[in-house]
């Protein structure tokens, strides 16, 4: 079963098109990396899935139901009323790039507090589901501390513990060791690794090559604001189409080709 469908996306910035009807589907416990140069488009693709940037056309679909469409006849996507749309929203949760931890919040506060808000949930069961959370992240013994008490590879696994705390169906990550030196880098990749194992849906958009082909069950490949191809790892890293090539290039050597 699909959990979520985009269906020929577009996204304009005042005059630039940067999504140019892109269209894919991910399958509940599929892995999918999305690759690409800087300016490709693979970010903002990532941020009108979760409603984060509105898209101008196309359609969005998460288990069936359509979180924005395209009417006929008007020249804008219109979305699902607010409170379809906060049902929708709770499908999916998302780590960002640079962690947007809550500074004023301790550990455990940053990962309890949209289940006890948000979602309703008591208390005591939020701490509890959020402190086992944080055992799975190696976190345990930093409850009580306070972000900028942590490292950044410890600051991204709270982010990921705290997107999980909200039990979604798909699992959004936007360049997830961007912001972190290579040692840290290690240290989130292995927590993602550790999440596949759990067989959470994931869409990743990284920079992270051999990552991505060793972790992935679809690789896309995009480019100028399009998707050049997708496939297998296999696939996608083995491609004679030359766009691609020149992409993966500078990382041969890496991949061991």
């Amino acid at each position: 079963m699909n959990l979520l469908e985009m269906n020929h996306i577009e996204k304009n910035f005042d005059n630039l098109q940067v999504l140019k009807d892109i269209s894919l589907a991910v399958e509940e416990g599929e892995i999918v990396s999305i690759i690409g140069p800087s300016g490709s488009g693979k970010s903002t693709l990532l941020r009108c899935a979760t409603m984060l940037e509105t898209i101008d056309r196309g359609e969005i679909v998460y288990l069936g139901e359509k979180a924005a469409w395209t009417e006929n006849g008007k020249k804008q996507a219109v979305y699902a009323k607010k409170d379809r749309l906060r049902q929708i929203q709770k499908n999916y949760g998302l780590v960002f790039q640079n962690f947007n931890l809550f500074p004023h919040f301790s550990v455990i506060k940053n990962v309890t507090d949209a289940p006890i808000h948000v979602q309703g949930k008591p208390k005591e069961e939020a701490l509890r589901e959020g402190m086992e959370l944080l055992r799975k992240m190696g976190l345990e013994d930093k409850a009580d501390a306070y972000p900028c008490q942590l490292s950044g590879g410890q600051c991204q696994r709270v982010a990921i513990a705290r997107a999980l705390a909200l039990n979604p169906r798909i699992l959004f990550f936007d360049e997830p060791t961007s912001a972190l030196d290579p040692e840290l880098t290690g240290e989130v990749l292995k927590v993602i690794r550790s999440l596949a194992e759990m067989d959470i849906t994931m869409v990743i958009v990284t920079h992270e090559m051999a990552f991505a082909r060793d972790i992935s069950d679809r690789v896309i490949f995009m480019a100028d604001g399009v998707i050049v191809e997708e496939g297998t790892p296999e696939e996608v890293f083995s491609s004679s189409n030359e766009r691609t090539q020149t992409f993966l290039g500078r990382y041969g050597e890496m991949l061991g080709k």
